[in-house]
């Protein structure tokens, strides 16, 4: 999950521009709004995508070996 000090600093910065009287209780709306629109977008964290890239890269690698594996198997087959 985001980690909520992303929206809270978000949120106040934005409400810092508005006029004073606005500015707490847009903060408090534009934070549940930001919150309510990413929780919508299917977000990873970078820890979980360089887990699931490694885990990529180690099957591809896996992939090429059992390409040239076949290969070298079908060639004996021919023979």
């Amino acid at each position: 999950m985001l980690d909520p000090k992303l929206f809270d600093d978000l949120s106040r910065r934005i409400a810092d521009g508005m006029p004073r009287g606005l500015s707490e209780d847009l903060q408090r709306n534009l934070r549940s709004g930001l919150e309510s629109a990413l929780a919508r977008l299917d977000l990873v964290t970078r820890e979980e995508f360089e887990v699931q890239q490694a885990v990529l890269q180690r099957t591809r690698e896996k992939l090429k070996a059992l390409e040239a594996r076949v290969a070298e198997l079908e060639a004996a087959e021919e023979r």
